[in-house]
């Protein structure tokens, strides 16, 4: 029963959220979420404790101070990304379009008109909901897979949620294999961005990541070998607007394409994909590094700590 009753709070949380922060000023949403960031960062729940653990690995430097100063931050650019998500559906495309800037889009770009597809390693690095939203604009229909949260009705909200932006969601269980359906998305020129810094399966690699092993998503690396689309690491992040307009949280989204990864000429496709994951991570690391506060990585990643 007490299950019962906390999945029912998270489905009306969420449906609540959908609905109310839309109806806000953007200036009074953004303030609230701030808020809730402060309060949820001073009550240092497992979420917060595990934040900053996170932290503390990738930025070996920091003092005390200054490394909870990172998590307060952190927490902060964590609810901005919620209120992004509840107050996405009624961005136009204009909207998306002077709230991205993005950086090296040049070779996916070239690719996706050549029909190639392009495949895509992401890290839970800013807003990568608004960047699908972007891609799916600017660059070509999306292609992903999600996590299947619980309760249900959550995970249903957000593939809704998502395909009402124009993306096309496979659930990463509970339903068919997605390694098929993407593999034929690519092979149609399409865009498959895919988060993987952090292992949901069995199936993951180990890789070295700011000098500690971790557990990576060796899917987009099997996708580029499988269909010789390329495999792009990307990093997403927050930085201050200059002016009014945007979504009017004060920030804009940036989105960094890092330098395609190419496919190893020898070695069995198992070994090609962990190279290529490796590759992928050490991208992601100096992108963490430089903006650790938008790395949301509420969950175990690092090997020393799974164990």
């Amino acid at each position: 029963m007490p299950n019962r009753l906390a999945d029912r709070a998270t489905v009306w949380a969420f449906r609540a959220g959908w609905r109310v922060v839309r109806l806000l000023p953007a200036r009074v949403a953004y303030a609230a979420f701030d808020r809730v960031a402060d309060v949820t960062h001073r009550r240092d729940g497992r979420s917060v404790q595990r934040l900053r653990a996170n932290y503390a690995r990738v930025r070996p430097e920091l003092t005390a101070t200054q490394l909870e100063t990172l998590v307060g931050e952190g927490m902060r650019s964590y609810l901005r990304y919620w209120c992004d998500a509840f107050r996405l559906p009624d961005l136009t495309p204009q909207v998306l379009h002077e709230t991205v800037r993005v950086v090296g889009d040049e070779g996916v770009r070239a690719s996706l008109r050549e029909g190639r597809g392009a495949v895509m390693f992401l890290g839970h690095l800013g807003n990568w909901d608004l960047a699908g939203a972007w891609s799916t604009h600017e660059l070509a229909p999306v292609t992903t897979v999600a996590e299947r949260l619980r309760p249900e009705e959550v995970y249903e909200a957000f593939v809704a949620f998502r395909e009402r932006l124009g993306m096309r969601i496979l659930p990463l269980t509970g339903g068919p294999p997605a390694m098929p359906e993407l593999v034929r998305a690519l092979r149609a020129g399409g865009f498959v961005p895919l988060l993987a810094d952090r292992d949901l399966t069995d199936q993951g690699v180990t890789v070295t990541f700011c000098g500690r092993e971790a557990r990576m998503a060796p899917g987009p690396a099997a996708l580029a070998v499988a269909t010789g689309a390329p495999l792009h690491p990307v990093s997403v992040h927050y930085e201050r607007r200059r002016g009014p307009g945007g979504t009017g949280s004060g920030h804009d989204v940036v989105v960094t394409f890092h330098e395609q990864v190419p496919v190893p000429e020898t070695g069995r496709t198992r070994d090609k994909a962990a190279a290529m994951t490796q590759s992928c991570a050490a991208a992601l690391e100096a992108a963490v590094v430089r903006h650790t506060a938008d790395w949301h990585m509420m969950q175990r990643v690092f090997a020393e700590d799974v164990r």
